[in-house]
């Protein structure tokens, strides 16, 4: 127990130190920002800090600081040192650069971030790798809300009719004013999600449950190693590449860049708390890795935060559960498929302001993700996590490039270079050793993965300027 309050000190120092360092290095000024300059009343609408922050924070989380820190606790309290040193050191970093840099760009996405700082081929390569992840994510979104919600309603309302009727909520979500719809009900569905933390927190305390103080133990009950699979598990409560595209998206209605570490370094510490609640949650009421993996195993992620939130809580955990594991996926589907909306514009130059616009690129894409639904989404999920942490390394690299455009100093990038690295190293080790990818062992995998990394540094120091 005295590890998961430590964890949060450290959090909170985090914020105030490190993310304070990291905000000096970008310099914000009180320069008029695309939220005012551009303002049309769909995309670009000045909103208050306070729903700011709460609207970033649903847009990144939804459940994937819950069901990413309940199968990332399957390795053991080594989670919780990746879920406070990746947030703390990468994931908010990462989210801060891109928001702030976004907004100096007019609010232009990663991709079209990507063809400035990085050239035309990272532009369309970029372009094309973040529109297949919003679909995976929107897709991922609509399938694991759907069954639940199926479960729960007599049986001739099955999974098909509500991924119908969430994807016909998706087309609102993602053709009205950000204001309408994402702008009054991200708030409350925000505090939703930070009040499920808190009540798992309060059982845990009041439960009597023991948490496992942190250490460097491989605890996973399959004995999956934690290097790389851990790393690429825990996206969302650490780092995401899924972030990269919902900055840009809250960058356009800032109101001042002064406010861009409460809304994007403190929104992913935010994020991390929740994480660690859902992680210590799951040991603590488990009692074993091995009993959490056999949960997840059998009855899904969903059925594993229902069966915990029950247990520790009663009827009013099960209400909070059904409401969580229902409500958060499907923000943050709405959210992808919104953000994929505005990378299709700007490939297209179709101005967002006329709702005819809106539509020509809005149904096609909920067809394109109304037929992923059909795909098993166990395969969904695991092609949606490389591809998450692939995206927060380029994301990185994009940082970087920008930092050494703008302050000329080797040594300022480094804040974003090393983190930038150490995901280059991830990511391709991952996708060397998963089934999904080419499913060779860690003797092959290993040595390219930490090459690879090391050639992409090689290439930061003595090519980009």
């Amino acid at each position: 127990m005295i590890s998961l309050l430590v964890s949060f000190i450290i959090l909170l120092i985090g914020y105030s130190t490190y993310g304070k360092l990291i905000e000096r290095i970008f310099s914000p000024d009180d320069r008029p920002t695309p939220a005012t300059t551009l303002n049309d009343g769909v995309d670009y609408v000045p909103l208050k800090t306070g729903k700011a922050f709460l609207v970033q924070l649903l847009n990144i989380a939804g459940t994937g600081p819950i069901f990413g820190a309940l199968m990332g606790a399957c390795f053991g309290p080594i989670v919780f040192l990746w879920i406070i040193f990746g947030s703390i050191l990468g994931g908010a970093v990462h989210d801060y650069m891109v928001g702030m840099i976004s907004e100096r760009n007019e609010g232009k996405s990663i991709a079209e971030l990507s063809g400035i700082y990085l050239g035309k081929t990272a532009k369309w390569g970029m372009r094309v790798f973040s529109v297949v992840l919003l679909l995976l994510t929107g897709t991922v979104f609509v399938t694991s809300p759907a069954a639940l919600i199926a479960r729960l309603t007599p049986a001739s309302l099955n999974t098909t009719f509500w991924i119908v009727i969430i994807l016909c909520y998706y087309i609102l979500a993602t053709l009205l004013p950000i204001d309408k719809i994402i702008g009054k009900l991200y708030p409350i569905f925000g505090i939703i999600l930070i009040t499920m933390a808190v009540c798992i927190l309060l059982g845990i305390f009041i439960g009597g449950y023991t948490v496992p103080e942190i250490n460097f133990q491989n605890m996973h009950p399959t004995n999956l190693p934690v290097w790389p699979y851990m790393f690429i598990t825990v996206a969302c409560g650490a780092i995401s590449g899924f972030h990269a595209t919902q900055s840009p998206m809250i960058s356009k209605c800032i109101t001042s860049e002064k406010e861009g570490r409460k809304i994007f370094y403190g929104a992913m510490l935010a994020e991390s708390v929740i994480a660690l609640v859902w992680a210590a949650g799951g040991v603590a009421f488990y009692g074993a890795t091995g009993a959490l993996n056999d949960a997840i195993t059998n009855m899904g992620q969903s059925g594993t935060v229902y069966d915990i939130s029950t247990g520790m809580l009663g009827t009013i955990g099960g209400i909070l559960a059904i409401v969580g594991v229902v409500v958060c996926p499907i923000t943050s589907g709405d959210t992808a498929f919104r953000s994929a909306r505005l990378i299709i514009s700007e490939i297209t130059g179709l101005e967002q302001k006329p709702i005819k616009n809106r539509l020509i690129i809005t149904l096609p894409l909920l067809g394109a993700g109304a037929i992923l639904t059909q795909l098993d989404f166990n395969v969904l999920w695991r092609y949606f996590s490389w591809s998450n942490q692939t995206l927060a390394m380029i994301s990185l690299w994009v940082a970087t490039a920008y930092l050494l455009k703008t302050h000329k100093n080797k040594f300022v990038s480094l804040f974003t270079a090393l983190p930038a690295t150490f995901m280059s190293a991830v990511s391709m080790t991952y996708i060397l050793m998963a089934q999904e990818g080419f499913n060779l062992g860690s003797t092959i995998a290993y040595p390219i993965g930490v090459g690879f990394a090391v050639l992409c540094f090689g290439f930061y120091l003595f090519k980009l300027k």
